[in-house]
């Protein structure tokens, strides 16, 4: 999968950016940019990114095969994050799943749809029937319509994640169908 990088991506307010998979030697830069984020991205953060521990087992099972880590460089600083899951075998083995994150300096730029409009490429590519995301709905309204406006189609569901203080919150799983 790697062989369409680097790529470099344009943002609407002219700034520059250039896109290429994560590299195991990359945990430090990695790590720096999730400690970057706010509070609330890294509490509701699928992984324990603040936990070093947690990009260095990012790095030491390194597949993209399995997970594909796309960054977004601003010169040497990382500033968004998305990745691609596959499955291998199973009944989901045809579904990827799609994660991001992104700088608040770089959001509302054009930078999130950039990226799952690469992973889709990347899906599309491994034979994929579908993609999904998981998000807050009452967190994550912008990337909801980012990802409605690629074509993902939006199903709420009522209480179904739990924030780390055991607050109950609305999900909304967003689908795209690829072929």
């Amino acid at each position: 999968m790697p062989h369409h990088y680097p790529q470099e991506a344009a943002l609407r307010d002219g700034r520059r950016l250039l896109l290429r998979p994560f590299k195991a030697e990359e945990v430090n830069d990695l790590h720096a940019f999730f400690l970057r984020l706010p509070e609330r991205d890294r509490r509701f953060a699928w992984e324990r990114i603040e936990d070093r521990s947690v990009v260095e087992e990012f790095a030491r099972t390194l597949d993209y095969s399995r997970t594909f880590p796309l960054l977004a460089f601003d010169g040497d600083r990382i500033v968004a994050d998305a990745t691609l899951h596959l499955r291998r075998t199973g009944p989901l083995r045809l579904v990827g799943r799609v994660r991001w994150l992104i700088d608040p300096d770089y959001r509302r730029q054009g930078l999130g749809s950039t990226m799952v409009q690469q992973l889709i490429r990347i899906a599309k590519e491994n034979d994929l029937r579908r993609l999904t995301c998981m998000l807050i709905s009452e967190l994550e309204e912008h990337a909801i319509e980012v990802l409605k406006s690629l074509g993902f189609a939006p199903y709420q569901i009522p209480g179904y994640g739990t924030d780390p203080d055991g607050g109950q919150h609305d999900m909304t799983m967003l689908v795209l169908k690829l072929n």
